[in-house]
C-alpha cells in the first residue's frame, strides 16, 4: 500500500493531501536537494515571446505536455494531462503546454484548437499556472527549428553524426535485430566536412525526399537497439501549417524532444513506459550538446509511467482514425468515442475525468483498468449535481377509466411536485432547487416493461388486480388492456384510487408494492433520446492482432422516440439529468436546441450493467 506523502517545506498544501507514488517521491527529492533551484531563464533561440532572458525562474518544478497536433485527444491523454499539470499545480510549478510539430505531413491547425480547447476544457490553463515565470501561449517544437538545425550541425562537427544514404530497406536490415548487432553503414566513415556539405545539400534542397538522413553516430552493436544510430533529421517536402515552406527537413521527434524539454527548461520530462527505451538517447543527446556549449547543465530527465489501458476501449490514433474514416462512427466527437470531446459529448464531466486519473494512480508497470471504474467516477460525480426527471423510453398509453367519476368531467389535471435534487444530495448550508413540477390527468404514458397481463413470478408492477403508485402521484389499481389485432398492447386501463396522492395524508392509506415513473400525455414532451453504449463488446478488441473492427459492438447505439416531464424540456445544451431508473442523460451539446424538440444522450446507467 502507498504510504502518506510526507511533508516538506517545498510540498503545499494540496500535495500533502495525495498519495504518494514514484513520480512525487522524485519530485520531493529533488525539492529537497534543490536541484533545479539555482536554474535561471538564459532563454532560447526565437523563443523572446515566451519569456526574457537572464530572469530568475521562480517555478520549482517545469513539467510539460508535448501532443503531436495530428489528431485529436483521448482518455489515455487525459491522463498525462491530469498527471503533468497536476503535479506542477501540486508543487508550485509550470507545466507547458507544447506542440511537437515535427512532422508537417500529418499535423494542422485543426488539432492544435482542438488541444488548446480539450487541456481547458479539463481544467488547466498554462497561462495561470505560468504566471511570470511562463508563457500565456502554448509552445511549439518549430520555435526551435532554427536551433535543432545549428545542434545537428554541432554534433556532425563533434564527430557524433553523419548524413547515411542507405534505402531504406538496407537500414532496416543492416540494423539488426535483438539476437543479432547492426551492421555498420558504408556512409558512417565520411570527414566531418563531406557530411556538412551534404547536410547543408539536404536542408536546401538539392536531395530528394528519402535520399538521405542524418543519423547519430553511437553503436550499431548496443544491446538498446534505439542506440543504433538513430536517424535524427529527414528530407520532407510538405507545407508546415506554422512554418509554411521554410524547411524541407524536419528532426526526428526523438531528437527534437529532449531539445525542447532542454530549452524549456523542464525539470521532469514525464512520459508514458513506451519511451524508456528511448531515454539513454535522450541522456545522450543531452550531454553532447553540452559538451558542445548549446546547453547548460543541469538537463532535463526523463521519468516514464504506465500508460493508460482501458478496458473496451481503443486508443490506437491509426485505428480511431479508421472509425471515423470508414463512417463506423459520426465523427471524432462521437459520443461512443474515447476521444476527449467524444467523452464530453458524450456526458462526462471534467471533474469526473480527474477523479478517474487520481483514483487509477500512476505506477511503472503495465495493468489493465476495467471501463466500470471510469463510469464510476461519473457517478459518483453527477449523483449530487445531476437534476432528476422523469422520462418514458418505451411508451405505451395508461389510461385511469375512472378519472372522471374520481374529480368531475371535464379535462382536468393535478399538479404533481417532486425534488429536483434528493435532500441527501443538497450541501449542508446550500438552498435546494426548486421542485419540479407536472401535471397528472386521465392520460399518462408509461414504460411497456411496467405492464405484464400474465405477470413472471415475483413482478409487482402492473398486472390486472394489482396496485402500484404513479411515482409523485396516485396509487392505481390494473384493470387491463387493449390491444391491436396483432395483439400488441396498445392501452394499459386501469383505476385511479383518490386520497392517494404523494404528500398527502392519504397518501399510506394504500399500501402500493411498487411505484413506476411515467409522464403526463397533458403536459409530457416528445424528444429523442440517443441510448449509447460501449463501442466495443470484447474487452479486448484487438487483442492477439485481431481486427478490432469484429469486435464492434451491434448495439452501441439505439435511437428512440420518448416522452419526457416538463422540466427535462427546458434543458439547455451539455446540461446533465438523472432519468428516474434509467440512468445519467445530457442534452446533446450539437443538436440540442432550445425550444425544439430536445436531444438526449444516454451518458451511463446507475450502476454497471456489463459486471454481470
Amino acid at each position: 500500500m502507498n504510504a502518506p506523502t510526507p511533508k516538506t517545506p517545498d510540498s503545499n498544501t494540496a500535495a500533502e493531501h495525495k498519495v504518494s507514488n514514484f513520480l512525487r517521491q522524485i519530485i520531493e527529492n529533488d525539492l529537497d536537494k534543490g536541484t533545479y533551484a539555482s536554474r535561471r531563464w538564459a532563454g532560447s533561440p526565437g523563443d523572446a515571446a515566451h519569456h526574457a532572458a537572464g530572469q530568475s525562474d521562480p517555478a520549482k518544478i517545469r513539467t510539460r505536455f508535448p501532443p503531436e497536433p495530428n489528431g485529436y485527444l483521448h482518455v489515455g491523454h487525459a491522463k498525462s494531462i491530469c498527471i503533468n499539470f497536476g503535479l506542477a499545480k501540486e508543487y508550485g510549478g509550470v507545466c507547458h503546454l507544447r506542440f511537437d510539430d515535427t512532422n508537417p505531413e500529418k499535423e494542422d491547425t485543426e488539432y492544435v484548437n482542438s488541444i488548446i480547447e480539450a487541456v481547458k476544457w479539463l481544467g488547466f490553463d498554462w497561462a495561470q499556472l505560468s504566471q511570470a515565470a511562463g508563457s500565456a501561449a502554448p509552445y511549439q517544437a518549430s520555435d526551435y527549428f532554427d536551433f535543432m538545425y545549428r545542434a545537428a550541425e554541432a554534433l556532425i562537427e563533434a564527430g557524433h553524426a553523419y548524413v547515411d544514404e542507405q534505402s531504406a530497406e538496407d537500414m532496416r536490415a543492416n540494423r539488426g535485430d535483438f539476437g543479432k548487432p547492426g551492421v555498420d553503414s558504408p556512409f558512417r566513415t565520411r570527414t566531418v566536412a563531406e557530411n556538412l556539405t551534404r547536410f547543408r545539400e539536404m536542408r536546401d534542397g538539392q536531395l530528394a525526399d528519402g535520399a538521405a538522413v542524418l543519423r547519430a553516430k553511437i553503436d550499431m552493436a548496443s544491446p538498446n537497439i534505439n542506440m543504433r544510430d538513430p536517424a535524427i533529421y529527414r528530407i520532407r517536402r510538405a507545407t508546415h501549417h506554422h512554418t509554411g515552406d521554410t524547411w524541407c527537413i524536419y528532426p526526428m521527434y526523438t531528437f527534437a524532444h529532449p531539445i525542447e524539454d532542454a530549452l524549456e527548461q523542464i525539470t521532469h520530462s514525464l512520459c508514458t513506459l513506451e519511451f524508456e527505451d528511448q531515454r539513454p538517447f535522450y541522456d545522450w543527446l543531452m550531454e553532447r550538446l553540452c559538451e558542445c556549449k548549446l546547453l547548460a547543465a543541469p538537463s532535463p530527465k526523463q521519468y516514464e509511467f504506465a500508460r493508460l489501458n482501458l478496458t473496451y476501449v481503443i486508443t490506437s490514433k491509426r485505428k480511431l482514425a479508421q472509425l471515423v474514416n470508414e463512417g463506423k462512427v459520426s465523427g471524432w466527437d462521437d459520443p461512443r468515442m474515447p476521444t476527449i470531446v467524444g467523452l464530453r459529448r458524450r456526458g462526462y464531466t471534467p471533474e469526473s475525468l480527474r477523479l478517474f486519473a487520481d483514483r487509477i494512480g500512476v505506477t511503472k508497470s503495465d495493468s489493465w483498468i476495467d471501463y466500470s471504474t471510469l463510469e464510476g467516477c461519473l457517478r459518483e460525480d453527477l449523483e449530487n449535481k445531476a437534476h432528476r426527471g422523469m422520462a418514458v423510453l418505451d411508451p405505451v398509453k395508461l389510461v385511469l377509466t375512472n378519472w372522471a367519476e374520481a374529480f368531475g368531467s371535464g379535462v382536468y389535471t393535478e399538479a404533481c411536485t417532486q425534488p429536483a435534487l434528493p435532500h441527501s444530495a443538497v450541501a449542508e448550508g446550500q438552498t435546494p432547487p426548486a421542485d419540479r413540477v407536472f401535471k397528472i390527468g386521465k392520460e399518462v404514458w408509461i414504460e411497456r416493461e411496467d405492464f405484464e397481463e400474465v405477470p413472471p413470478k415475483g413482478y409487482k408492477r402492473l398486472f390486472p388486480g394489482n396496485v402500484v403508485r404513479l411515482k409523485g402521484g396516485y396509487v392505481i389499481e390494473c384493470t387491463g388492456c387493449a390491444r391491436d389485432a396483432a395483439g400488441k398492447v396498445t392501452e394499459v386501463h386501469a383505476k385511479v384510487i383518490p386520497g392517494t396522492k404523494s404528500g398527502t395524508p392519504g397518501a399510506d392509506s394504500v399500501k402500493a408494492k411498487a411505484a413506476i415513473t411515467w409522464v403526463s400525455v397533458a403536459d409530457g414532451v416528445q424528444a429523442e433520446v440517443r441510448l449509447y453504449d460501449r463501442l466495443f463488446a470484447e474487452a479486448h478488441p484487438d487483442a492477439g492482432g485481431k481486427d478490432f473492427l469484429q469486435s464492434l459492438n451491434p448495439d452501441s447505439l439505439k435511437v428512440v422516440t420518448a416522452y419526457v416531464e416538463p422540466s427535462l424540456a427546458g434543458a439547455q445544451p451539455d446540461q446533465k439529468f438523472q432519468f428516474e431508473r434509467f440512468g445519467y442523460f445530457v442534452a446533446d451539446r450539437l443538436d440540442h436546441v432550445a425550444g425544439a424538440k430536445p436531444v438526449f444522450n444516454r451518458v451511463t446507467g446507475l450502476k454497471d450493467s456489463w459486471g454481470k
